[in-house]
């Protein structure tokens, strides 16, 4: 009977830990329902504005969903010129996962004549990670920049010891 009850906890101080760990990074279906297509009216903006309305950080997913396309990760001046020899990334398969590793602009095209000209490109910007904030007083005691995780894991432990307290 105790043994139930402590796989019990465990099982949910697993589940706790998950949700917690997967907050960490966010899946963006590019483009929302519509995906990875060609604008109907020659709209070079519509990927960069729905960009917009999202906040990407690192180790966030980019899902591009298309049919008979591709995507490109691209350097500014080919993104300019709509053409690339030398993608940094490309993918043509239907379902292209592209994670962003680092902060910066990312520059996405279609590898498809003429889809790019007609609007089927996209500029990502990766904010830098979120710093603690500096006191002007030096004196203070430093922080340790995983303090905000270490409180949530603490949270969680504690949460599973009265799980663990109420049901033994």
């Amino acid at each position: 009977m105790a043994s139930s009850k402590v796989f019990l906890c465990l099982v949910f101080f697993f589940l706790c830990s998950l949700n917690f760990f997967t907050v960490l990074a966010t899946e963006f279906n590019v483009g929302g329902d519509k995906g990875w297509v060609v604008p109907t009216v020659k709209d070079d903006q519509v990927y960069n504005q729905w960009a917009g309305k999202n906040r990407f950080k690192i180790n966030d997913t980019l899902r591009f969903e298309y049919k008979k396309d591709s995507v490109l990760v691209v350097t500014k001046e080919e993104y300019e010129k709509c053409k690339s020899s030398h993608p940094i990334f490309f993918s043509n398969n239907g379902k292209s996962i592209y994670k962003l590793e680092q902060p910066g602009l990312y520059y996405f095209i279609s590898g498809v004549s003429g889809h790019c000209e007609r609007g089927l490109k996209m500029i990502i910007k990766v904010l830098e990670p979120a710093a603690p904030p500096q006191s002007a007083n030096h004196t203070s005691t430093p922080t340790v920049a995983g303090a905000n995780v270490a409180n949530v894991i603490n949270g969680m432990v504690f949460v599973a010891m009265l799980f663990v307290g109420i049901f033994m």
